[in-house]
């Protein structure tokens, strides 16, 4: 079925009028992004049914994980229809939330785990990247449900990264009839470009408020507890493949940026110098300065990117990039 609406959609987008870094972005990086999430997510599933054994599947966990950084930065459209991006990754997670609701559900034996719609309505704390995390980490959840728990989270983790494909064959056209007769979603071409550049921004912002700024704290008290995807020691990963995707939207959206290109370049050297797959070096003072000295640089990374890529597009950051467009 996803076959078929990969293929309308193609046909769709080479039908229709836009401009050309709109075309480019949906078509060479927000597209494959999604097919590639959705491969790698089902892929992790079907892994799941043949052995649910933490050792066996971390692999495909980190492969899921890895596309899912691709297009994680994507917070519109399908993706945030019913909670679906919320769903697929609960972070930052304050609270512990989800693994408390986990904790419930083992404890209880939550019979959801054999009902995939049931599951559907689980907290969305305790389903996702994050709650495999718990699953393949923690030493301490083993047994017969915590099999079972693992196998219904991948089927449900699969079932929206196929959702989310699907609903950009549809919403893919908006964005590329931008200022038609009968979109009314974008009314102009500007909306579309404008949008665009918010989830590159917010993503630049995320980067570097939360998956650095969370561990680092405060001078006082570092929270290296905080990073992101701690327990999987894939924190630094997630920036150096967050600053890879933001890079290849910017340059779609703007190609002839020399000084973007530039600053991504220094910032993913930094990040590939840190040496620190969870972070945990923000607990002592050389380790803190550099990745302060990261966080610095995507801060930099912001103004350059606003001044090269806004000004390519015609559009500014009038706006608090975490809202959306």
């Amino acid at each position: 079925m996803l076959t078929l609406l990969r293929a309308a959609a193609a046909l769709a987008l080479l039908a229709l009028p836009a401009r050309a870094e709109v075309a480019t972005a949906v078509e060479q990086v927000i597209l494959p992004g999604y097919a590639g999430f959705t491969e790698a997510a089902r892929a992790l599933e079907t892994a799941a049914e043949a052995d649910c054994r933490p050792e066996a599947l971390r692999p495909a966990y980190h492969a899921a994980f890895d596309a899912w950084m691709a297009v994680s930065h994507l917070r519109f459209g399908p993706a945030e229809e019913g909670g679906r991006s919320l769903a697929i990754a609960f972070w930052p997670d304050p609270k512990g939330s989800g693994a408390k609701s986990m904790a419930r559900m083992i404890a209880a034996e939550d019979p959801a785990v054999e009902d995939p719609a049931a599951f559907a309505e689980v907290s969305i704390a305790a389903r996702g990247l994050f709650a495999l995390e718990r699953l393949l980490y923690d030493p301490e959840l083993t047994g017969d449900y915590p099999c079972a728990l693992t196998r219904a989270t991948a089927a449900d983790l699969a079932r929206l990264a196929g959702e989310i494909e699907a609903g950009w064959a549809e919403f893919a056209p908006l964005l590329l009839t931008a200022g038609q007769p009968g979109n009314a979603r974008f009314l102009t071409e500007t909306e579309a470009r404008q949008a665009l550049f918010t989830q590159l921004m917010a993503g630049l912002e995320f980067t570097a408020d939360q998956r650095l700024g969370r561990p680092l704290g405060t001078f006082d008290r570092p929270r290296p507890e905080r990073a992101e995807a701690r327990l999987s020691e894939r924190s630094l990963r997630n920036v150096q493949l967050s600053l890879a995707a933001l890079e290849r939207l910017a340059l779609a959206l703007a190609p002839d940026s020399p000084k973007t290109e530039a600053g991504f370049e220094t910032a993913e050297r930094l990040a590939a110098e840190l040496d620190d797959p969870a972070l945990a070096g923000v607990g002592d003072v050389q380790g803190r300065l550099k990745v302060e000295i990261l966080q610095q640089r995507i801060h930099a990374l912001r103004d350059t990117v606003t001044n090269d890529v806004g000004a390519a597009l015609g559009v500014s950051t009038g706006f608090n990039a975490a809202d959306g467009d």
